[in-house]
């Protein structure tokens, strides 16, 4: 399920790129800082996105503790698309500290592996008791 939660978002993500703004003509500016400083500095947009994801999760009316992950992804995947400018900003800090189209596979890998569970702690640490 989850799989086609994905292939859905990257549709959506498609759509939300700009083709009227070319790429870079030459390595950007963060491209020239090594490896812990542009993990430092894509990490405030990294937070901004995720927190925002958090947020809308959690308002969900869908969202319960005990949700399988299916249900999980799908809320998830309603939260991305109510963040689409966090997350554009995310993919965009990305792709300039690591190359033109690093944004969308970081979303779509190793972004979106660890996004459920920090979601489910996120939103269980800061929900009420039920």
């Amino acid at each position: 399920m989850i799989l086609e939660s994905v292939f859905g978002l990257s549709l959506v993500l498609n759509v939300s790129f700009d083709p009227q703004i070319p790429a870079p003509a030459g390595p950007s500016a963060g491209m020239q800082l090594s490896l812990p400083q542009r993990e430092a500095a894509l990490l405030p947009a990294v937070r901004r996105a995720t927190d925002c994801i958090i947020r809308k999760a959690a308002a969900d009316r869908r969202y319960r503790p005990d949700m399988s992950p299916t249900e999980i992804n799908d809320v998830i995947v309603d939260s991305i698309v109510a963040c689409g400018r966090a997350v554009r900003a995310m993919m965009d800090a990305h792709d300039r500290m690591y190359g033109a189209g690093s944004g969308a596979a970081f979303l779509l890998g190793p972004y979106l592996d660890v996004l459920p569970a920090a979601v489910v702690k996120q939103v269980d640490i800061g929900a009420p008791a039920r």
